[in-house]
């Protein structure tokens, strides 16, 4: 059975793009630890990021550091966090959480929710600050 970030690929699940290519997806955590939590994925299904080849992990990690840098010029935050978790979707993906203090990249803590309207603003802001 596919992934939740597969169906998202193939359009059969919404989500609040980004950016994507022919090869990676970039869009909001819906349950995100803060406004602007994004999820970097590569779009071929694999469970284990290093599970991914050479070059299409550095793809990855390409294609989330150009999204990194558009997440902070679009979110007022002091510094892009980034973590691999990879426990709870078997999908390799890559989360980037915009950051103002420690505790905003604390799984632990509980998931924000936004208005629609507000996770719209924020992915359109995002996505027209990647260059």
């Amino acid at each position: 059975m596919p992934s939740i970030f597969s169906r998202i690929v193939a359009g059969d699940i919404p989500c609040y793009r980004i950016a994507e290519n022919d090869n990676y997806l970039a869009f909001l955590d819906v349950n995100p630890l803060v406004l602007g939590h994004v999820l970097v994925i590569p779009k071929k299904e694999v469970d284990y990021i290093f599970d991914l080849d050479q070059d299409e992990y550095v793809g990855l990690m390409t294609f989330a550091q150009k999204v990194a840098k558009a997440l902070k010029n679009a979110v007022p935050c002091k510094r892009v966090g980034v973590a691999v978790i990879g426990l709870e979707v078997p999908h390799a993906h890559v989360h980037l959480v915009p950051l103002n203090t420690m505790s905003d990249i604390n799984f632990s803590m509980p998931k924000q929710q936004f208005p629609k309207e507000v996770m719209e603003e924020t992915a359109a802001r995002i996505s027209s600050a990647v260059k």
